[in-house]
């Protein structure tokens, strides 16, 4: 299948996801966050949505803090590793990123292809798994595959913003069902809590490291190599391999309650 960059109908298609609740069924909320599950039709498909109140955070920032894949090695303790590839247009380009799965599961990792859109109060990101031909599976990975994922940020004044994330992924495997619930109720939930301090540091963190450096908000600054589209094709699950790991029990790497809720 041919990669589409996604035009304003995609955007607003995803606001309107992140928005409604036809569907989904609250799993945990707690604070100011809450984590919704839908039950999709294939039972390989996992489709998480969450949201987080951020009551001292501007959206430009979370917005930055999102992009700003140098300043996400600091925070982001699930990533093994992100990097850039390349561009496609001044609003699109194409990544990589892997993370750590609960134990013993294997890691996953994606190829995907990018897009954003700053539209008035709101800061829109999406992306989905594409095929590059120079970054197939890794033998010590699971190439999982994103449908689609991507953030909602909404700006509620001066100094406060929402933050909506979204994501429908394939993880190629079947997946014990302890797995599923430990995401909802800890990952999840910690996942979120962990991008809201990270915003708070970003502003000082960003004085001192190319202050003036936002390729996504300046075209002109960016040196990523370009990428032909009709060098990529849709990254489809099932041209993948699939991995059995629903009989895997969980080993004992439960943090206790306290520092899940930091």
């Amino acid at each position: 299948m041919p990669v589409q960059i996604p035009d304003d109908a995609d955007f607003t298609s995803f606001k309107e996801q992140c928005e409604s609740l036809d569907g989904w069924t609250a799993r945990y909320n707690k604070g100011a966050v809450t984590v919704w599950c839908r039950e999709e039709e294939s039972k390989t498909i996992q489709k998480l949505k969450m949201r987080i109140v951020c009551k001292d955070v501007m959206a430009e920032t979370l917005y930055d803090v999102l992009h700003d894949t140098s300043y996400r090695k600091k925070w982001d303790s699930n990533m093994i590793d992100t990097f850039d590839i390349g561009r496609l247009t001044v609003n699109a380009d194409v990544g990589y990123y892997s993370w750590k799965c609960p134990s013993p599961l294997k890691n996953r990792d994606f190829v995907t292809m990018r897009s954003w859109l700053p539209l008035g109060n709101d800061y829109l990101i999406i992306n989905y798994s594409v095929k590059h031909p120079q970054y197939p599976p890794k033998k010590d990975y699971v190439r999982a595959v994103s449908l689609l994922t991507g953030y909602l940020i909404q700006s509620n004044g001066t100094n406060c913003c929402t933050l909506y994330y979204l994501t429908q992924i394939d993880p190629k495997g079947s997946l014990p069902k302890w797995v599923v619930n430990k995401v909802s109720q800890f990952v999840a939930p910690k996942a979120m809590r962990k991008i809201y301090k990270a915003c708070q540091k970003y502003p000082e963190w960003k004085r001192k490291h190319n202050p003036s450096l936002k390729p996504w908000m300046y075209p002109e600054q960016n040196t990523l190599p370009c990428i032909n589209v009709a060098d990529l094709t849709v990254q489809r699950a099932d041209s993948l391999e699939n991995i059995d790991e629903s009989g895997l029990s969980e080993e004992k790497s439960h943090n206790n309650s306290e520092e899940e809720e930091t």
